[in-house]
C-alpha cells in the first residue's frame, strides 16, 4: 500500500483553490446525525465527544464483562452516532476481545494477512505488528475489507504493545464528507457504482502461485460510490484510495477526477477525529461510516495491534 510516483497523486493532498469545485473557507460543519436520529441521554455509561461530528470516548463499563443487552443496545446507538468509540483502561486479554467483538456479529477471518504480516496465530484475529523489521504501511486512508462482496461491518482494535510517542490511530466521518459536498457534485455521483479488488494491495505482497490460487475466490467486486447505512438512511461516500480501482459507466478521465476528488475531500481535518494510543485502550469503529488511517511516526520503535473484525452486509446505495 504503498504511494504511486504519479505527480498527479500529490493533487490529492492539495487543500482546493478558488476554482476548485471543493473550494471552502471558514466553518465546515456537518451533522453528526439524521434527523431522525435519537436524542436522549445514555443511562449506562458515560459518553464524552472528542469532536462536533466523530469519536467519543466512553467510560463506566467493562468490555471484558458480561454486557447486557441493554448495554450493547446503548453501545450501538453511540457507535451510530459517533461511529468510532474509544474506551480506555480496558484490561482484558485475546480471549476477552473475542468474546466482545463477537456480541456483534461473525467474526471475519482474513485471508490474505498470513501472507503479508507475519506471526498470525488465529483466523479471526489480525495481529498487526510493526517494528525496524517491519514498518508500518497502513498510512492510507481506506476502510477494510472493501475488496469483498460483503465489507466489514465494524472492528475492534486493541493496542498490545504502544510506542512510548507517535502511532496514532485517525478516522475520518465520511456522512459527514458526504453531507458537505456540493450539491451538483452529489447529484453526479449518487448512483454511481465504483470496482474494488486487493490485488494492487495486499497482491502486491504475496507470493505469485498464492494470487493466483486466490483469485477465483476473491474477485474484483462491485459497490455503490454513495452507501446508505440501513439503520440510520444516513448517505456516506463508500470509495477508499487503497482497495477502490475504478468508478464504473464514466471515462477513465472522469473516474480518476472524481475519485482525486473525494479522496482529496475526506481528507478535511474537519471530518477527522485522532486517537494517541496508550496500555489498554480499544477502539471500535463502524467501518461503513468512516475511513481510518494508522500514523507511521514511530519507526522503528515496535507497535503491535490486535484486531478483530465483524462480518457486514452487501453495500446498499441510494435508491433509484
Amino acid at each position: 500500500m504503498t504511494a504511486s510516483a504519479n505527480p498527479d497523486i500529490f493533487q490529492t493532498f492539495i487543500e482546493p483553490r478558488p476554482t476548485d469545485p471543493l473550494y471552502a473557507v471558514g466553518p465546515l460543519v456537518a451533522r453528526r446525525t439524521t434527523d431522525s436520529a435519537e436524542d436522549r441521554p445514555y443511562e449506562h455509561f458515560s459518553v464524552a465527544p472528542q469532536t462536533p461530528t466523530i469519536g467519543a470516548e466512553i467510560s463506566g463499563i467493562r468490555l471484558g464483562g458480561d454486557l447486557s443487552d441493554d448495554v450493547l443496545a446503548e453501545l450501538r446507538r453511540a457507535l451510530l452516532e459517533w461511529k468510532v468509540l474509544f474506551f480506555r483502561d480496558q484490561d482484558i486479554d485475546r480471549a476477552d476481545h473475542r468474546a466482545f467483538a463477537a456480541r456483534w456479529g461473525e467474526l471475519e477471518q482474513h485471508p490474505f494477512f498470513k501472507y503479508t504480516q507475519p506471526g498470525q496465530s488465529d483466523a479471526d484475529v489480525a495481529t498487526l505488528a510493526k517494528d525496524a523489521a517491519a514498518a508500518g504501511v497502513e498510512n492510507m486512508w481506506h476502510n477494510d475489507v472493501t475488496w469483498h462482496e460483503f465489507p466489514s461491518f465494524a472492528a475492534v482494535l486493541r493496542g498490545v504493545e504502544i510506542p512510548d510517542v507517535g502511532g496514532d490511530t485517525l478516522w475520518t466521518d465520511t456522512g459527514a464528507a458526504y453531507d458537505l459536498l456540493p450539491a451538483d457534485i452529489r447529484a453526479r455521483i449518487d448512483h454511481l457504482s465504483a470496482e474494488h479488488d486487493w490485488i494492487n494491495s495486499f497482491g502486491r505482497g504475496m507470493p505469485a502461485e498464492s494470487v493466483e490460487m486466490l483469485r477465483p475466490v476473491f474477485p474484483a467486486v462491485t459497490h455503490p460510490v454513495v452507501r446508505v447505512i440501513p439503520e440510520t438512511g444516513r448517505r456516506v461516500l463508500f470509495v477508499n484510495a487503497v482497495f477502490t480501482q475504478r468508478i464504473l459507466g464514466v471515462s477513465e478521465e472522469e473516474s480518476n477526477d472524481l475519485l482525486r476528488m473525494l479522496y482529496r475531500h475526506v481528507q478535511r481535518p474537519e471530518f477527522q477525529v485522532r486517537l494517541r494510543w496508550r496500555p489498554d485502550t480499544i477502539a471500535f469503529w463502524d467501518n461503513r461510516s468512516c475511513q481510518h488511517y494508522a500514523s507511521s511516526d514511530y519507526y522503528p520503535a515496535r507497535r503491535v495491534m490486535d484486531r478483530i473484525s465483524i462480518v457486514g452486509d452487501k453495500p446498499v446505495g441510494v435508491p433509484a
